[in-house]
């Protein structure tokens, strides 16, 4: 659901996919290949909100601001189920973990990573390639290459992830039972585990 806010209307990138469940509001700024998943809020009505190319803002997300401030979330930034960003800005490739919340004037560096369920307070500023945890949150280590690889691949899952909701996501009733022909899978993914193992 797109809406207007006092005369701004969001600009988003027509390889860009928004669920239809999603909901973004006013001065808010979408660029190419980007994915906004069901139930994340967007709300460019206080403020500016820019997604560079690439970014992803999954399901259940809220992204807010106080009044009069502009954030941006650079390339490639991915941005995990449930994360609250609320006036911080998100340099480029960096991951927020799942239900983590990053206050205002945060800053999160290049190729950082911040765990799941942190809470990174105001104004906390952190340099790239930073590991961030806990709550308070605070730096434990640097990421790195191996981590960056893969949170890497992990995005470019969700930036050809718009194309193929164009392609091929459509609203349907469902099947009352299982056809003998249901498709398979493609298993294309490893974890981090996994690939230390490897």
């Amino acid at each position: 659901m797109i809406y207007s806010f006092k005369g701004h209307i969001p600009v988003i990138h027509e390889s860009s996919f928004v669920h239809p469940q999603a909901t973004v509001i006013g001065n808010v700024i979408i660029g190419k290949n980007c994915y906004v998943g069901p139930s994340a809020v967007i709300r460019g009505d206080w403020g500016e909100i820019i997604l560079e190319d690439g970014v992803n803002v999954q399901e259940n997300c809220t992204v807010h601001m106080f009044p009069g401030k502009s954030i941006r979330f650079r390339e490639s930034a991915h941005v995990g189920h449930g994360a609250v960003i609320h006036g911080a800005n998100l340099g480029r490739n960096c991951l927020i973990g799942m239900n983590s919340v990053i206050m205002d004037d945060a800053v999160i560096g290049d190729e950082c990573i911040v765990g799941a369920m942190s809470f990174v307070k105001a104004e906390s500023i952190f340099e790239p390639r930073s590991l961030i945890v806990g709550n308070p949150a605070k730096k434990i280590k640097d990421v790195s290459d191996q981590m960056i690889d893969w949170k890497t691949a992990g995005t470019r899952l969700y930036q050809q992830l718009p194309n193929d909701c164009h392609d091929t996501m459509g609203q349907v009733e469902p099947l009352r039972e299982l056809p003998k022909n249901r498709p398979v899978q493609e298993d294309f993914y490893k974890t981090l585990q996994e690939i230390k193992k490897s």
